[in-house]
């Protein structure tokens, strides 16, 4: 029974600190993002002094090489928290490609806990040695990320292919830790620089982290996902593993093994198969991938209000047909019906793209605006787009969110409610899966019957939602995956 994972032996020194330390401590990725920044622009200034385009781009692909290494190292080298922010940066419409293909690895394939130790939590946890409870149980692992990892195994006495999660030993702590050191600097960047509640935020994704670390209730969001998508589709959008319950604890979790393909080697596997990764048939299939998620998602948000938080790549599996599996409910979250059915009005507004009555819905969410330009109406549809829409504006294949002219810049946000951070997070993680697999799609357009069926059951449809024919086609066409 060794010690635990290297990442941890390596940050405990100098991760649970007080006072003058410990703020110190929460500007470390500050400072690595601001080296980052200076070398950027150190760069440009170099690029500008180049007259050749072709050697420009050069010079910007070995620079991004460069960042991409720095911030790979160090989100693998301190683990925890930062694993998650290595999640959020490797998104293709928001990154450099060579960042994206650098950290998106991070996903599923972070440093790993030593098997000895994994023994020492399972054993623990479940009361018996592994030998006693499963007839196989491979060591080395499908995968790891920031709070756990998953080990391929068999049950005794059960014929089924099973997945263990182990929880990472003193991971909690140290998580916990920096998410608090991250506050320090939300409450810094929002009095200096960006005019958005990013405190509000951080507070949000303390108590939603916070939850990922108790794996019965992760159990019981499993059972309650599945049920409802299960019970509400002739055949559900997407495919929730089942759970063993005899066989979850608070660090320990078994459950049905799904066979797939990580949708990150989508590309990888079509060209095994000799199959044109941009012709017809791959086009078709990355569309019937995305509008399984988008379906799924658009069903648990505005339907139901208790939804799967996570979308990231590491949690996506391609399986037969193709079909989709949704792994990971350590992240869920319910939305109260005041902010389910206000995020249905809004979701309608973006959908016909009605500058008129985005205020209106914004003032329902409990989202408090002060504006800074002149033609406000169109700001905030573009706010409400760039935050909680996945289609990407003409021409671009990057978000720029906190460029001078974007619409964060000119409006402030003063007040965003904690509990639609989860809703932003999976729209802007969609968006990424979207862009990277090169196809250009609204959720909003999407979603808008769904959340026209969520008003009129509330009996809340006050407005006039009736949207245009050619929008109405557009979502027919999206449907049907043509």
């Amino acid at each position: 029974m060794g010690s635990i994972s290297k990442r941890f032996r390596r940050r405990s020194p100098r991760a649970f600190v007080h006072g003058n330390d410990l703020f110190s401590f929460g500007f470390e990725l500050p400072i690595s993002t601001l080296v980052t920044r200076s070398l950027l622009m150190v760069c440009q200034l170099r690029v500008s002094l180049v007259k050749d385009a072709k050697k420009q781009e050069q010079m910007w692909e070995s620079q991004h090489e460069q960042a991409a290494d720095k911030i790979y190292f160090m989100c693998s080298d301190l683990g925890g928290f930062f694993l998650k922010i290595a999640q959020l940066l490797a998104k293709p419409d928001m990154a450099p490609a060579a960042w994206v293909r650098k950290l998106v690895t991070l996903c599923d394939q972070a440093p790993a806990t030593p098997f000895d130790a994994v023994q020492r939590v399972v054993e623990k946890e479940l009361g018996q040695t592994i030998d006693e409870i499963f007839e196989t149980f491979d060591e080395k692992p499908l995968g790891s990320a920031s709070i756990a990892q998953v080990h391929k195994a068999r049950v005794k006495g059960n014929k089924m292919d099973v997945v263990v999660k182990v929880q990472h030993p003193g991971i909690e702590k140290l998580m916990m830790t920096d998410i608090r050191n991250l506050q320090l600097f939300a409450l810094y960047v929002q009095r200096t620089d960006i005019k958005f509640d990013l405190f509000s935020i951080t507070k949000e994704m303390e108590t939603q982290i916070g939850y990922e670390f108790d794996f019965k209730r992760e159990a019981n969001a499993m059972e309650r996902i599945r049920h409802f998508l299960y019970e509400n589709n002739k055949k559900s959008p997407v495919i929730v593993p089942r759970v063993l319950r005899d066989t979850v604890t608070k660090k320990v979790l078994v459950m049905e093994y799904i066979n797939g393909i990580p949708i990150l080697s989508l590309g990888d596997e079509m060209a095994r198969r000799g199959i044109n990764p941009h012709g017809k048939i791959a086009e078709a299939a990355k569309q019937n991938i995305l509008n399984s998620l988008s379906r799924s998602y658009g069903q648990m948000i505005l339907k139901s209000g208790f939804f799967h938080a996570d979308p990231h790549p590491g949690n996506i599996l391609i399986c037969n047909g193709p079909e989709v599996a949704l792994l990971d409910y350590g992240q869920v979250k319910e939305l109260p019906d005041n902010l389910r059915l206000g995020f249905a009005n809004l979701v309608i507004d973006m959908a016909d793209n009605s500058a008129l009555r985005i205020a209106q819905s914004f003032r329902e969410l409990g989202m408090h605006t002060v504006a800074k330009c002149e033609n406000e109406q169109q700001e905030l549809l573009r706010l409400a787009q760039t935050l909680f829409d996945t289609k990407m504006p003409a021409g671009q294949t990057v978000l720029q969110p906190f460029a001078d002219d974007s619409s964060i810049k000119k409006i402030a946000v003063e007040a965003f409610p904690e509990e639609l951070f989860s809703v932003l997070r999976t729209v802007v993680l969609l968006r990424g899966l979207s862009v990277g697999m090169g196809v250009n799609y609204s959720c909003a357009e999407q979603w808008r019957s769904m959340a026209k069926e969520a008003l009129l059951a509330s009996g809340r449809l006050t407005r006039d939602v009736k949207g245009s024919s050619r929008r109405r086609a557009s979502l027919r066409r999206l449907r049907s995956g043509h």
